[in-house]
């Protein structure tokens, strides 16, 4: 089997190149839209093998192909609370925070006051793999 090498990718229109390097650089490494409450359970996801629940509040999403190191990027937003409505996280004093791991990351939803299980809690992660 031969191996197609390129330096740029572009659409059919000659339009919207890029390298391959700028892909894999900058594409979403992982990403996963899931229920913290209850039975944690995913909605959807990519490069997410699992979840496991680590209490209220607490989740670890685990990855089904590692991380190369620990130095990547990860973005979180979750929507408080045990509510089946959107809350606003900024405008409610709705914190959270993360743990990078190569294998897996930790996340956390807090109000301020104590650790909540979200309803809609969404982790997109950009790195090298």
């Amino acid at each position: 089997m031969s191996t197609l090498k390129v330096n740029t990718i572009q659409n059919t229109s000659a339009a919207h190149s890029s390298t391959p390097e700028q892909i894999a650089q900058g594409r979403a490494k992982a990403w996963c839209n899931f229920d913290q409450s209850g039975t944690q359970s995913i909605r959807d996801s990519f490069n997410v093998s699992s979840l496991t629940d680590q209490g209220v509040g607490f989740t670890d999403v685990n990855y089904t192909n590692a991380m190369s190191n620990t130095n990547y990027c990860a973005v979180m937003y979750n929507n408080g609370y045990d509510q089946d409505i959107l809350i606003n996280s900024f405008g409610n004093d709705f914190t959270g925070g993360m743990l990078l791991e190569t294998g897996k990351i930790k996340v956390s939803s807090y109000n301020g006051t104590s650790f909540h299980d979200s309803k809609l809690f969404q982790v997109v992660v950009f790195g090298d793999q």
